[in-house]
């Protein structure tokens, strides 16, 4: 008895010590949700870091892990699942208490959920009140809507007159646009491009002419100088006449050149001058007025994501984006291949139950359409993804889709299409970021939201983009391209709440024209567009 009340002191002596010496989880690691049993490291650990879990229980974590990456909380016996974000992300294949999460110990593998009752029904936001509405300055259009920039737009036609549209556009910039004499004017931009010309018909060259007709009538836009060749099929008169053919009214100067008509190239590029010269002066009579936030159309977007992406950036933008639904606006995302494994979640946040099966039947639709490509979506994670911890689509799916917040979906929209509804809507479209950005803009965002976590620099044509970065390391280090750092969430200095109301103010600040976004500043303009599809929804 004496041996045995000694050994339970010492027993209970060596449990004090190591409560004593180990350091709170939160120091090291986050548990995202508390059904998780797996927490994701902050910053690099050490083998054999001692931590106390809320409950008081201490772990060793066994190996070196990475930022970002996860170390298991407790035994998770082969065959059950890996939890994050209290979703399962993979199903263990033996990981012992303290382990870090791989792809040694844990397989992709999860059952899909594709749940959706008949009777679905998800109530309306919970509304601002108007008088109570956040406001911005924006360049109220003929047709009622709102821009956030005022360009004169160069559009080629096809690849074959994008070389001059582009030239144009530079020259114009430097020898006729000057802030200061043109101060309500944003710049002289073009969209060159590699379609067009010898294209079949179908549902690629109608993606392609709504892209380009939407953009010419983004309100973004006060001018547009149209361009061909003259010999390719996407003429003028053929995109002109799509441009004119849809239930939107076109009003706004614009002006027509022919390459061929125009003697070549320089005369091209002197006409093409001479037309910018006199559209300035008619641009610039456009005046920002006093608009409520309601009038704002927000794309969300995010590349270059790491493991932090979900925890930090996305769900603060997600912040945002219900202030901005919850004040009459709207929201856009894309990104299909990373709605993959969590579309179930989208499609139960539906209105009803015919959108949420638009919300599978777009998933289901991507998914056909890389297999005819030999790619699958359980493959979407770059390398840069993979080193950053997001090991598998799913991880990657989970975080991605809250930057939408987390209002109704209203509908589901086909690539470049303009939403019928204010609020929450799905476009489709691939996750490569020099094709979804657009196709968002074309959809009729005004201004973009993008998160990152290893740093990307894009910017868009027509479109302030926005960066939000994931963690603060790489916020520092690349602070000339990033506007905005969601890194507080991870180090504890700032809640979900607080980053997403500084985010929302950021986004009324640059849709006013007070300041610029960095990829604005740094002339970051890409354009390019999804055009190798077919009709999907």
């Amino acid at each position: 008895m004496f041996w045995k009340l000694r050994a339970e002191r010492n027993e209970l002596k060596i449990m004090t010590s190591a409560n004593l010496q180990a350091s709170p989880i939160t120091d090291y690691a986050i548990i995202v949700d508390p059904k998780d049993n797996v927490a994701v490291v902050k910053s690099e650990t050490e083998p054999g870091l001692e931590v106390s879990l809320p409950n008081g229980r201490v772990i060793r974590v066994i190996a070196r892990v990475p930022p970002a990456h996860r170390f298991a909380i407790r035994h998770i016996p082969a065959g059950k699942f890996v939890l994050q974000f209290g979703h399962p992300i993979g199903t263990s294949l033996g990981i012992a208490e303290g382990d870090h999460i791989s792809h040694s110990n844990m397989s992709n593998g999860i059952p899909p959920v594709r749940d959706l009752p008949e009777d679905i029904s998800t109530p309306l936001p919970d509304y601002i009140p108007e008088e109570e509405r956040a406001r911005f300055s924006g360049f109220r259009r003929a047709d009622g809507r709102v821009g956030t920039r005022n360009y004169v737009l160069i559009v080629p036609t096809s690849m074959c007159a994008s070389h001059e549209a582009q030239q144009i556009s530079m020259m114009a910039e430097f020898m006729l646009y000057r802030r200061e004499r043109y101060p309500n004017v944003d710049g002289v931009v073009a969209i060159p491009h590699n379609k067009g010309c010898g294209c079949q018909d179908g549902s690629n060259l109608d993606v392609m002419l709504r892209t380009l007709s939407n953009y010419a009538d983004h309100p973004n836009v006060g001018a547009v100088i149209l361009m061909d060749l003259g010999c390719e099929k996407t003429n003028l008169a053929y995109v002109e006449k799509y441009l004119l053919k849809r239930e939107k009214s076109f009003d706004k100067p614009i002006a027509r050149i022919g390459i061929q008509e125009a003697g070549g190239t320089q005369g091209a590029i002197e006409r093409g001058l001479r037309e910018v010269e006199w559209m300035l002066p008619e641009v610039n009579r456009a005046v920002r007025e006093e608009v409520s936030i309601s009038e704002l159309v927000m794309g969300v977007k995010c590349g270059g994501s790491d493991g932090f992406s979900g925890i930090s950036a996305n769900p603060s933008l997600g912040r945002a984006a219900d202030l901005l639904v919850r004040s009459g606006g709207t929201v856009l995302i894309t990104e299909v291949p990373e709605f993959y494994g969590a579309e179930h979640i989208l499609a139960n946040r539906a209105k009803d139950a015919e959108t949420g099966r638009a919300v599978y039947r777009m998933v289901d639709w991507y998914k056909e359409y890389a297999s005819k490509f030999g790619a699958v979506l359980d493959q979407n994670p770059s390398p840069g993804n993979v080193a950053g911890g997001l090991l598998n689509i799913t991880i990657k799916s989970l975080g991605a889709i809250s930057k939408a917040g987390t209002t109704r979906i209203e509908g589901v929209i086909e690539y470049a299409e303009t939403p019928r509804n204010r609020g929450t809507n799905l476009m489709q479209g691939p996750g490569y970021d020099q094709e979804s950005t657009p196709g968002l803009v074309a959809a009729g965002a005004t201004v973009i939201v993008f998160t990152t976590g290893r740093g990307t620099t894009i910017g868009n044509a027509i479109a302030p983009v926005i960066k939000l970065a994931s963690n603060t390391p790489v916020f520092q280090r690349m602070s000339r391209d990033l506007d905005l750092s969601a890194g507080g969430v991870i180090e504890g200095t700032e809640t979900i709440d607080e980053v997403g109301a500084r985010v929302f103010e950021q986004v009324c600040r640059v849709a006013s024209g007070e300041i610029l976004a960095k990829a604005e500043e740094n002339k970051h303009r890409e354009f390019q567009f999804w055009a190798e599809q077919t009709v999907s929804l």
